[in-house]
């Protein structure tokens, strides 16, 4: 303690000398100390210096005791002087009282601190000696050592390093109190420097420095993560407190507190927007999707900035990034898209999923593919979404279906299909406007998705609705062999040619150019070439093998209906309304001879439906006249293959009780010769049909000479003689002359058959 000197006025003491505070409290340590003595004493000398009547007995005037000096002494003064001196006497008795008083209590409180003190330093040794085990080793040092115990320590002053390992515990407990984390974290490098220098402490002093570093890295490191949770804290303090922690040693939980913190600040940025009364649906994903990859892609940020590209960290962020994408995935599906995927809402659906997936989409360039993850979460309501979507085209077309009346008409203004098509304004009948709207609506819907890969699924639920679609047609044909699909929907009839052929015109133009032109917005984007127009792009993506695929399916299902619709006029013909075959073998065998040839009436009528249909469909297939060629085609040869299969008109030609006469064999020859004439003359005579018709014949001839054991062909007028009749009755069939009779001339005719052949 540093030496102070005052001016004694006491006492032994000389006034005015200078004695040190060590000297003065020799007093206070004396064994015979009196302090009633001491005040007494001090109290007297005072009274002397400043009373005007000293007295040797006591330094003021006395209260008690019968003076007569005193009493003389009073009498002579006045009364007020009497009772201020008494007052004035009094009060400096008080004040001396108590300024020995504290005097003595400062002095006690003095040697208290310096007894406290040296208590302190013996009690350090104390411990730091038997952390060493020094009393252990003197214990048993010999026979002739000295016991040593705590009481041997008592004097012994501490080192220069436990005085400042002492000071250095200290000086740290106060910087991590009062939260000075820059200091304390020097404090913590110095404290490390000098723990390397192992040679200047012990060992006990070395694992007492080094425990205390560990634990207040520790507490300091709680210290930074509590403030760095808070709400209010921002992301450069967050940043600056996972460094610290960081830099503290403690590398995986400053990771794990980085990517804690912005979870926090997700959800609760998350629940702002579930309760901001904004309605659920695109914008509601468009910002809970930016929200969420927003957030992911700054923890992607701070990580790499702070912890760098190491395994262990990235694999953590990873695995918190999915679990973020997992529950935003869960989010959206619960609030926006359950509920359209499972009443058929593509569109909501694959917006949805467009937005979401953009924004996971634009981390990939840091590293995170997260659109899988999105992906096996959405694609199962995508899917759902889609066969809704289907489900609902097939309701109400066939809804549209049970009350068509089968007239062609453009389509509505302002149709959402003419927007997204490049034909110009294609003829349909309502249903079939209707089929080609919804499905143009949900190709487009589901081309926001093509990049996901759900063009297939989309391609194929196309095919099937168009089946269904065409099923419809097919029933509404009259005498179909079901009027009703499986789910009991009832189609209107189709009742005379023109209806039945726009049935036709309805699948012809859904699936030669409506349907692949809509499949376009499922298939990958191509681009245009400099040179190219929109349309000859859109014509060059025509022929792409995905779109020629699609051609080809759609084309079996017309193909169905051209064959039902070919059937039932096929059958028309041949039968009566009673069910009487008009085409059979008595028809022949009972020909006689007769100065009027002409073909026989099933043919004239096959001839006469011939040109009323490709009439009605040059009308409606413009542009397509292939088509009409192909159905005349198909008719004709339905009849044909329908005689050429028949058993019970070969039973009674090959086996019958009366064979084929001469008569019945020209008639035969002519009406297989007209109808040869006519396709020939119409060009839809096929290789087919002609082949069918010559093996016909062949077989007839076979079946008379096996009969007559004589020359069928000799039985026959010249081929001439066929095709005057031929175009005799053509001409009377289509208006163009009067029926005139043709006698034949000539017994022998050309053994073949040869016809030009048409496409």
């Amino acid at each position: 303690m540093d030496e102070v000197t005052f001016t004694s006025t006491a006492g032994d003491l000389d006034f005015g000398q200078e004695v040190t505070l060590s000297d003065k409290l020799k007093v206070f340590k004396s064994s015979d100390f009196d302090p009633e003595n001491y005040v007494s004493t001090k109290c007297r000398t005072t009274s002397e210096k400043v009373h005007p009547f000293k007295s040797p007995t006591f330094p003021f005037p006395c209260k008690t005791e019968k003076c007569p000096t005193r009493d003389k002494e009073l009498g002579e003064l006045s009364p007020r002087f009497k009772e201020g001196f008494c007052r004035r006497n009094e009060e400096k008795h008080i004040f001396c009282t108590n300024a020995c008083s504290t005097s003595r209590e400062i002095s006690d409180l003095e040697g208290q601190l310096v007894s406290l003190r040296n208590l302190l330093s013996n009690r350090a040794s104390i411990v730091h000696t038997l952390a060493e085990g020094v009393g252990m080793e003197s214990m048993s040092s010999g026979p002739g050592s000295r016991k040593k115990t705590s009481f041997d320590f008592e004097d012994k002053e501490p080192s220069e390093m436990e005085v400042w390992l002492t000071q250095y515990m200290d000086n740290l407990n106060i910087l991590l109190a009062e939260r000075r984390v820059d200091e304390a974290l020097a404090a913590l490098d110095e404290g490390e420097r000098v723990a390397k220098d192992k040679d200047s402490m012990t060992p006990s002093m070395l694992s007492s420095l080094q425990a205390a570093i560990i634990a207040q890295r520790q507490k300091l490191a709680d210290q930074i993560a509590e403030s760095a949770c808070q709400p209010s804290s921002s992301g450069v303090e967050l940043r600056s407190s996972v460094e610290i922690i960081k830099r503290l040693g403690d590398g995986p939980r400053a990771h794990t507190l980085l990517l804690n913190s912005h979870h926090q600040k997700l959800q609760s940025k998350v629940q702002g927007i579930q309760t901001s009364g904004s309605t659920y649906g695109v914008s509601y994903t468009a910002a809970l999707s930016q929200l969420v990859f927003s957030i992911i892609a700054q923890a992607s940020i701070d990580s790499l900035a702070i912890f760098g590209d190491q395994p262990l960290y990235t694999s953590e962020l990873v695995t918190w990034a999915v679990k973020q994408t997992n529950t935003c995935a869960h989010l959206m599906k619960r609030h926006v898209i359950a509920s359209p995927s499972a009443s058929g809402g593509l569109r909501t659906v694959a917006e949805c999923v467009q937005i979401s997936m953009g924004h996971c989409y634009l981390l990939e360039s840091r590293g995170l593919a997260l659109g899988p993850v999105l992906l096996r979460h959405f694609r199962p309501c995508v899917e759902q979404a889609l066969n809704a979507n289907l489900k609902r085209i097939d309701q109400s077309t066939a809804a549209l279906a049970a009350a068509d009346d089968w007239s062609l008409n453009y389509p509505p203004v302002g149709s959402r299909s003419l927007a997204s098509t490049i034909v110009s304004r294609p003829k349909l009948s309502s249903s079939a406007h209707r089929f080609n709207v919804m499905v143009q609506e949900m190709c487009e819907d589901i081309g926001l998705l093509r990049s996901l890969q759900f063009s297939k699924q989309a391609m194929d639920g196309l095919v099937q609705v168009f089946n269904s679609y065409v099923h419809m047609l097919i029933n509404a044909l009259p005498g179909s062999s079901e009027t009703e699909n499986l789910e009991g929907r009832i189609v209107r009839m189709a009742k005379d040619d023109n209806q039945q052929i726009a049935l036709l015109a309805n699948a012809l133009l859904l699936s030669d150019e409506l349907l692949p032109r809509a499949a376009i917005k499922l298939l990958p984007l191509q681009q245009c070439l400099p040179s190219e127009t929109p349309r000859k792009a859109s014509d060059r993506q025509m022929r792409t093998p995905e779109q020629r695929e699609l051609k080809k399916q759609l084309q079996r299902f017309v193909d169905q209906l051209r064959d039902s619709f070919c059937r039932k006029h096929a059958l028309d013909l041949i039968y009566t309304e009673d069910g009487t075959a008009c085409l059979n073998a008595n028809m022949y065998l009972t020909k006689e001879e007769s100065s009027e040839w002409l073909p026989s009436p099933v043919f004239q009528d096959l001839f006469v439906k011939l040109r009323t249909m490709g009439s009605l469909a040059s009308d409606m297939f413009v542009g397509r006249e292939r088509f009409t060629t192909l159905l005349l085609i198909r008719l004709t040869e339905t009849v044909i293959l329908w005689l050429s299969d028949e058993k019970s008109f070969w039973e009674e030609i090959e086996h019958g009780s009366k064979p084929l006469g001469e008569f019945g064999l020209r008639q035969f020859y002519l009406d297989m010769q007209f109808v040869i004439m006519f396709a020939s003359q119409g060009r839809y005579l096929s290789r087919t049909l002609h082949q069918v018709i010559k093996n016909i014949i062949t077989r007839v001839m076979e079946s008379v000479a096996a009969a007559t054991n004589a020359d069928p062909y000799s039985m026959v007028p010249e081929d001439e003689w066929f095709t005057d009749i031929g175009q005799t009755a053509i001409k009377m069939l289509t208006g163009e002359a009067t029926v005139e009779p043709v006698e034949a001339t000539s017994p022998t005719a050309s053994a073949s058959v040869e016809s030009p052949e048409s496409n």
